[in-house]
């Protein structure tokens, strides 16, 4: 029952009970977020009547027969009683767009949502339940830390959790943590964060230790929005902020993804689809080609994402420091194919290009592609990468955050990505930063697109003493799509819309459907090792590769 007139827990509005109800429970002037309880959590995510609580064997322990002002067994008995709960969560399964799902639920009002033996109990068997049946787990969570009254019992439950987990990781079964306000301590530092997505609600608050305890320990004036979802956004903690009338969309567009299903008819090879001859392309000038992969109105990744791939959910952050913008990461569907996407993004007018730092990704950047080809290899989705970026970003932070460290993992990880991986050279492909992205199956360029160790420009500078040497330099390191056809650094090139957005699109389309065609039948083995042989033979002596054909006659 809610009365009839409500004052705001934020902005101290007067909110009309009927209306904050069917908003859920959110501020309509400022957006607050209004706690929910376990029960109503599982209602708003829940499909309609496909809810059923998975009943657990409640535990009455006091393992440290603790009292402070009262004893334990005291405040429990109270918190059952207030709450009608029998612990600090519920966990039920049930469907969220139609997609089977486990959801473990926390709920503050029980003891300050507090980590004990019961609650790290139900989560562990929550996620022992999405084991057995290998459904997705969504973890809620709304806690204050560690249940002190069970002392070191309560710290035991973040190692049991974690993992939990784990065998869900080592299962190739999704994991999606709501995070809500507050989520503190233990909880923080366990399966709050442990979860393959973290989607926050706005303004929630998460963290290991709490502004005040940090306060009194560094003596220093927290920075304004400190620990809240969108300050933890920005240092890459989160994945997305969601605003509650949008989780139930949002998770189901994420479980869909995950149940691998092909929502189409498998891929077809498009007949035309790739140039695979150099003498299928024209010859051009590699220094128009340079000015031409340059082009603003060119289309960007998320110009490509929006028009060919569906429910797409982009993915932010390194899950350390940061959420690099000149990288996008996400998972989608393509042609109802489940699929992971990655790429680079410039932008059209100088403001965007700005804000993604002209397409070169920082260390964090690369980490999170990373994080999220990790997420591809666990539950098997085809990777797409989308590259077009003058280099990785050369600047001061970026050498202090590892910059060659990050590029050189993102190889070493590609080598033995165990799904189909096929990236595109849609622009520009700058030395190193591009190819840390472009360690795949099969390796696309579109016809005015380029790729080589340096820019034109960088070249000529060292080598001719002089940057307008540029023309000759691209000439002479060969960056068109003919010339590299011809060296097999490529293995098909796409036909060239510039900037006809939906006709580039359409050629992209054409040519991924085809690739993925002779990708997708092929298992783990095939699929690794017909990689590593690709990148093997480059540099190879001829001799040895005489050797190499006559031995497989």
């Amino acid at each position: 029952m809610t009365t009839d007139w409500l004052i705001c827990g934020s902005c101290r509005a007067m909110l009309y009970g009927k209306r904050f109800l069917r908003a859920g429970r959110v501020c309509p002037e400022c957006g607050w977020h209004a706690p929910l309880t376990a029960p109503q959590r599982l209602e708003s995510l829940l499909d309609t009547g496909s809810g059923r609580v998975i009943e657990l064997d409640i535990a009455d322990s006091d393992p440290l027969e603790f009292t402070d002002s009262k004893p334990y067994r005291d405040r429990l008995a109270d918190a059952r009683a207030r709450t009608g709960l029998a612990e600090a969560v519920v966990c039920a399964r049930g469907r969220i767009g139609g997609n089977p799902v486990v959801v473990a639920a926390m709920d503050f009002r029980f003891l300050g949502g507090s980590l004990g033996a019961n609650v790290g109990e139900a989560v562990t068997h929550a996620a022992e339940v999405a084991l057995a049946e290998r459904t997705p787990l969504v973890i809620v969570t709304a806690s204050g830390g560690a249940r002190m009254q069970e002392g070191i019992v309560s710290l035991m439950q973040m190692a049991k959790t974690s993992q939990a987990l784990d065998q869900l990781d080592e299962a190739g079964i999704l994991t999606v943590s709501l995070i809500t306000d507050p989520t503190f301590g233990g909880v923080a530092a366990s399966y709050a964060t442990s979860t393959d997505v973290i989607i926050a609600e706005p303004g929630a608050r998460l963290g290991f230790a709490g502004p005040r305890v940090i306060e009194q320990t560094i003596k220093q004036t927290l920075p304004p929005g400190f620990q809240t979802a969108e300050f933890l956004l920005d240092h890459g903690v989160v994945d997305m902020i969601k605003p509650r009338a949008e989780l139930r969309a949002t998770l189901a567009k994420l479980l869909s993804v995950a149940s691998r299903a092909p929502e189409g008819v498998p891929h077809q090879a498009v007949s035309g689809a790739l140039l695979t001859e150099p003498e299928q392309l024209p010859e051009r000038d590699p220094w128009e080609c340079v000015r031409a992969a340059r082009q603003l109105d060119r289309p960007s990744t998320l110009d490509y994402i929006a028009l060919l791939v569906e429910d797409f959910n982009e993915l932010h952050g390194d899950r350390a420091s940061a959420d690099c913008r000149a990288l996008v990461a996400g998972l989608g569907r393509f042609e109802g194919v489940p699929v992971v996407v990655i790429g680079t993004q410039k932008g059209h007018t100088a403001a965007e290009l700005s804000a993604r730092n002209y397409g070169m990704p920082s260390p964090a950047g690369y980490r999170k592609a990373a994080r999220v080809m990790r997420l591809a290899a666990k539950l098997g989705l085809p990777v797409i990468t989308l590259v077009d970026t003058a280099g990785a970003y050369p600047g001061i932070e970026a050498e202090e955050q590892g910059q060659s460290v990050a590029i050189a993992e993102n190889l070493k990880l590609m080598a033995g990505l165990p799904v189909p991986v096929v990236a595109v050279v849609t622009g520009e492909g700058g030395s190193g930063g591009a190819l840390a992205l472009a360690f795949a199956d099969r390796v696309l360029m579109c016809a005015n697109a380029v790729y080589s160790v340096i820019s034109a420009e960088g070249c000529a500078a060292i080598l001719w003493k002089d940057p307008a040497a540029a023309p000759k330099a691209a000439a002479a390191l060969r960056v068109d799509a003919r010339s590299l056809l011809s060296l097999r650094v490529v293995d098909g090139v796409v036909p060239d819309h510039g900037g006809d957005h939906l006709g580039a699109a359409a050629a992209l389309r054409d040519a991924l459907t085809s690739t993925l065609a002779e990708l997708l039948p092929l298992d783990q083995m095939n699929l690794v090792t017909g990689r590593r042989a690709r990148f093997r033979r480059f540099g190879k002596p001829r001799v040895a590769l005489d050797e190499t054909k006559e031995g497989a006659r």
